[in-house]
């Protein structure tokens, strides 16, 4: 019963901001006459997210960008998980790779657009391009640190006890590693939603990023505070929702808390 309510007053303290500033921005806006090009009104934004869902553009717009970022994203996982153990395990892999991530690092992301689009061209696979470079390295480096911080001693158990390479990475480095890795995966996440909008402004004709992009040629602010807004909010989902409880079921699985 306690748990429950405190989830309730959670909630309710992380959506009273939110709900101050829709407030704020329908008293505001009529108040100082704003012209509707500098910053459109609450009904006007309320109206286009009518329209936008009887016609299907939105939900077309949505459903792109989730497809892009889930696959982006996924290929991003199954690629650097294994190496960033590689690297947990081996100090010369480790002693290798690490100049290059640190220049790539900085890299990841937006900067990949020109050169993606010259590669993969107007579309699909330069979107994907970008969201992986932007999810790939932050998951590798955090699954490096969470290799890092199993004890020596805990893996020469391991192996004393009759564990072999398949016993002792199922069993030992990657539940190890996990928290660190779920912790890798939300914060790429974050990153790949700022790849993929920015990506779809220049390299395809559906998603939120393009609907933002082509609403600023007709000077449509409300389609385009409406295509913010739905960004925000599809992230604040997908964090609260699912990745949140993932990462924190994870450490309470492998004792790093307990539960309340």
């Amino acid at each position: 019963m306690t748990r429950g309510f405190s989830s309730v007053v959670g909630a309710a303290m992380f959506v009273a901001p939110l709900l101050v500033l829709v407030i704020l921005w329908a008293i505001v806006v009529p108040l100082f006459q704003i012209n509707p090009r500098v910053f459109p009104s609450l009904g006007s934004v309320g109206t286009a997210a009518m329209d936008s869902i009887r016609d299907g553009t939105l939900i077309n717009h949505i459903g792109a960008s989730l497809l892009r970022v889930g696959l982006g994203t996924l290929i991003g996982i199954v690629t650097a998980v294994p190496l960033g153990i590689a690297m947990g395990v081996s100090p010369a892999i480790s002693t290798f790779l690490t100049p290059l991530f640190r220049f790539f690092s900085v890299l990841a992301g937006i900067a990949w657009i020109p050169i993606a689009t010259l590669w993969f061209g107007y579309g699909f696979g330069a979107i994907i391009f970008v969201i992986f470079n932007a999810v790939f390295f932050v998951v590798a480096y955090n699954t490096l640190l969470g290799v890092s911080t199993i004890p020596y001693s805990l893996r020469n158990a391991a192996a004393s006890l009759g564990a072999g390479r398949w016993a002792l990475l199922t069993q030992v480095l990657l539940p190890g590693a996990l928290p660190n890795i779920v912790t890798g995966i939300r914060t790429g996440l974050g990153f790949a939603w700022r790849g993929l909008i920015a990506a779809e402004m220049i390299a395809t004709n559906v998603g939120l990023g393009y609907m933002l992009f082509v609403a600023r040629d007709f000077y449509r602010t409300e389609v385009i505070v409406l295509g913010m807004i739905v960004i925000g909010v599809l992230w604040l989902l997908i964090d609260r929702l699912l990745l949140v409880p993932l990462e924190r079921s994870t450490i309470e699985r492998w004792g790093m808390v307990r539960r309340a």
